[in-house]
């Protein structure tokens, strides 16, 4: 099941995994909210040059999870899971970071 939740205005798709009972958040949504990026997808790939565990961290636990875009279409993009999620917030210098977390 498909979703967009809010936060603080930003749009997070999200996707219930009915198999592992939790919820996948797309990282880049994440991203963009946190640091009001126009270009999230370049801060990320940015994030993971700095950061080589942060790097091996995503390729290895963050799935690719199919999500509907903003032109309708699904996709699959990089989505990670709450522990993932707080996992890759730890990485973003952001005064959102910690609402977020209570988010």
């Amino acid at each position: 099941m498909s979703n967009i939740k809010l936060f603080q205005d930003r749009k997070i798709r999200s996707v219930w995994d009915e198999t592992e009972q939790q919820w996948y958040f797309s990282v880049v949504d994440v991203v963009a909210a946190l640091t009001d990026s126009v270009n999230p997808t370049d801060y990320l790939k940015k994030m993971r040059k700095r950061d080589a565990s942060l790097a091996a961290y995503l390729g290895t636990n963050c799935p690719q999870v199919e999500m509907t875009g903003s032109t309708g279409k699904k996709r699959k993009v990089l989505a990670a899971n709450t522990e993932q999620i707080l996992r890759i917030i730890q990485s973003i210098p952001s005064p959102k970071a910690e609402p977020f977390r209570l988010w």
